[in-house]
């Protein structure tokens, strides 16, 4: 497996585009289903976990082709309804299909899905609210077995937690439903409002996206359409932490910076200086941060849990003494004994990190344990004196393109090479 060397410490200087956003790009095109004519989706970053939702795309009917930043999708000869155990295990978000597969074909079969191992992440939410809109749901051998052989019919639906999941796929199983649907405890985040914004674009009609409160109006049928995927705001908060711990200075460019405001406010607290425009941020840091207060995951608009380790490796090397709790995963602190490995000073108990700042970090071989575990990883390697060794690499790659050469271009050296870490242990 390939491994990314750092040569540190680095300071991260320049200006960098973000590229577009993971997390609505795998419900766009799974949104993609739904509609009788070709869809065009500019600005798919060019990740694994976006290969592994074009696989199953292709395995459902779908003819998709990647032209330059843009995917190509063909959803009119679209004939199955089950997805192989193999390609769900691939990542967790592939639950994003179901809805999807019960609006289309009226039957899903697929089994629980996989990805980065961070805990319990029920879908008990989305089975529920699938039953409460018509759909029979039992396990079949480890498989789901979802049958809508009436349709799906709108009804009304409160989630007892803003789950991104559950609202995903109660939108695209209800969009070309029966009746309305009115959803209440909706997830808020940017993503949700894109997957809307596409599917109001090829003919559906939602209302109340980006609020807790959303309904659904079914229509009979979608059209295709061209629509650009929204900026990566976990992407743009990886660089401005790198870029806040390095000590450096740097704008981000093609980014929403309301969709930054909990991260923002942070790196603030922290001692750097910000400038938001239209469409870009920069980012000034001081030779060394300061220590915050606290930061805590909650849903959208609160800090997201995808910006936590990020944040929490920037702060190893930061004046002072830091608490990070997260409230949405209960394993999201596991790259936390790779960050020990350089010399960090961090104490995990329960969900609960208590973050000491040290003076410097030291390189040493690491190894990715998931995907934004991974970019703290990075981050940190960016900040030690001498080299450090990433492994695990496959779980960055699900997240971040090309992510050594985005971090050269900010005058990081680093590079990936043939190999790993593992065995050296």
């Amino acid at each position: 497996m390939a491994v990314l060397v750092i040569d540190g410490p680095c300071r991260l200087h320049g200006a960098i585009n973000v590229h577009g956003a993971k997390n609505s790009t795998l419900p766009l095109l799974a949104a993609c289903l739904l509609c009788r004519g070709q869809v065009v989706l500019h600005n798919c970053p060019r990740l694994s976990d976006v290969e592994t939702a074009s696989q199953i795309l292709r395995q459902l009917g779908c003819v998709i082709q990647r032209q330059g930043e843009a995917l190509v999708v063909d959803p009119r000869g679209v004939c199955g309804s089950s997805i192989p155990e193999s390609l769900m295990r691939e990542m967790r978000s592939s639950i994003v299909f179901l809805g999807a597969l019960l609006a289309r074909m009226g039957q899903a079969r697929l089994s629980f899905p996989g990805g980065c191992e961070l805990g319990p992440r029920p879908i008990d939410l989305h089975l529920r609210a699938l039953r409460r809109l018509g759909v029979k749901i039992f396990e079949d051998h480890g498989e789901l077995v979802c049958q809508a052989g009436k349709g799906i019919t709108g009804t009304n639906l409160s989630l007892s937690f803003p789950s991104v999941g559950a609202t995903e796929n109660i939108i695209l199983a209800s969009c070309c439903g029966k009746g309305t649907t009115v959803l209440h405890g909706a997830a808020q985040e940017p993503e949700i409002e894109d997957l809307c914004h596409f599917l109001n674009a090829c003919g559906a009609k939602i209302s109340g996206a980006g609020k807790s409160t959303m309904q659904i109006d079914g229509v009979e049928s979608l059209s295709g359409c061209e629509y650009t995927v929204m900026p990566d705001r976990i992407e743009a908060a990886t660089f401005l932490c790198a870029a806040a711990g390095t000590g450096g200075d740097i704008t981000v460019q093609r980014v929403v910076p309301r969709h930054l405001q909990p991260v923002l406010s942070l790196l603030e607290e922290a001692g750097c200086t910000l400038r938001e425009e239209k469409s870009a941020v920069y980012l000034k840091a001081p030779p060394r941060l300061q220590a915050v207060h606290a930061v805590r995951t909650l849903p959208y608009p609160g800090f997201p849990t995808d910006a936590q380790a990020p944040m929490l490796s920037m702060l190893c090397t930061a004046k002072g003494t830091s608490m990070v709790t997260e409230t949405i995963f209960l394993n999201r602190f596991k790259y936390v004994g790779e960050l020990l490995r350089l010399g960090a000073r961090v104490k995990v108990e329960d969900r609960v990190a208590v973050v000491e700042g040290v003076p410097k970090l030291s390189g040493a071989p690491v190894v990715a344990p998931d995907l934004r575990g991974g970019a703290a990883l990075l981050i940190a390697g960016l900040c030690a004196e001498g080299e450090t060794v990433v492994g695990g690499v496959e779980h960055i790659d699900r997240g971040y393109e090309k992510a050594e050469e985005s971090f050269r271009q900010l005058g990081a050296a680093v590079c990936r090479l043939p190999g790993g870490v593992e065995n050296e242990r």
